[in-house]
């Protein structure tokens, strides 16, 4: 007696016939072939994209433990001019702290990163608050446009063009959030293809909506380097609305790991 295939109720199969085994051997002989090229080609992404974020991150600040000081004054359309002022300690782009300096009233406010983690310090509180990276921290300015500046790890890159821009060739790389922790689901960046500084970065949202446009200005020696000593954050969704953040003071530290736990930071706060 012949058995008939069941199908799940609901499931009408209008014709059923089995596969010759030599198609099946064939798809996995190709499966076979091709799974390893397109599992490297996933994994490696696009090199020299990679390559070029590297330097132009290498500009924009050390691989290596650095303290710097950032001043942000942020201006809209009928509001008083708002000036505030941080000290960063970075370790490579996993740890970092972020201590507000100015306005005397906010010293002792201590953002602090580990990895993607975030925790804020503040002086009235026991215990630290969870934070994430894009929430903001002062007018265009996010949590993690101060604590993870870096963009290599954070973002795939691919390069999307290359475009003149007053007579200047830029690359414009395409970076796509490796995962929903970071600062931004997607940047467009744009670096100077002769020198590798970079230029201008669009910041979008997870919508594909443009939140903000930065330009990097004012390239002076900081930190043993030629590196952009100022940042200018508009508003694309606010006309008017800018932040304008202006680097100084960087110098080289060997900072030990215990600058950056939670027990040490305690007692900073208070």
């Amino acid at each position: 007696m012949a058995l008939t295939p069941f199908y799940p109720r609901g499931v009408y199969v209008k014709h059923y016939r089995q596969v010759p085994f030599w198609t099946v051997f064939a798809v996995a002989l190709l499966l076979s072939i091709f799974r390893p090229a397109l599992a490297a080609d996933t994994a490696g992404g696009d090199p020299l994209a990679r390559e070029m974020l590297m330097r132009a991150d290498r500009i924009r600040f050390p691989d290596e433990g650095f303290q710097v000081d950032v001043t942000i004054t942020t201006t809209e359309p009928d509001v008083a001019e708002d000036v505030r002022a941080y000290r960063i300690l970075s370790k490579g782009n996993n740890q970092t702290l972020v201590q507000t300096t100015a306005p005397v009233v906010d010293r002792g406010q201590i953002l602090l990163m580990r990895d993607r983690d975030l925790w804020a310090f503040l002086p009235n509180l026991s215990q630290p608050i969870r934070l994430p990276l894009s929430q903001k921290l002062t007018g265009q300015v996010a949590n993690g446009d101060l604590a993870r500046a870096n963009f290599v790890g954070d973002y795939e890159p691919r390069l999307l063009r290359t475009e003149k821009i007053d007579g200047v060739s830029y690359h414009v790389l395409q970076l796509d959030a490796v995962d929903s922790g970071v600062t931004y689901r997607q940047v467009l960046f744009w670096v100077n293809a002769k020198n590798s500084r970079p230029y201008k970065a669009e910041f979008y949202a997870l919508s594909g909506r443009l939140l903000k446009t930065g330009l990097y200005q004012e390239f002076r020696a900081l930190g043993g380097e030629t590196r952009p000593t100022r940042l200018v954050i508009e508003d694309a969704l606010r006309r008017g609305r800018r932040s304008v953040l202006e680097y100084g003071d960087m110098v080289m530290r060997d900072l030990p790991d215990k600058v950056f736990t939670k027990d040490y930071l305690k007692k900073l706060s208070h």
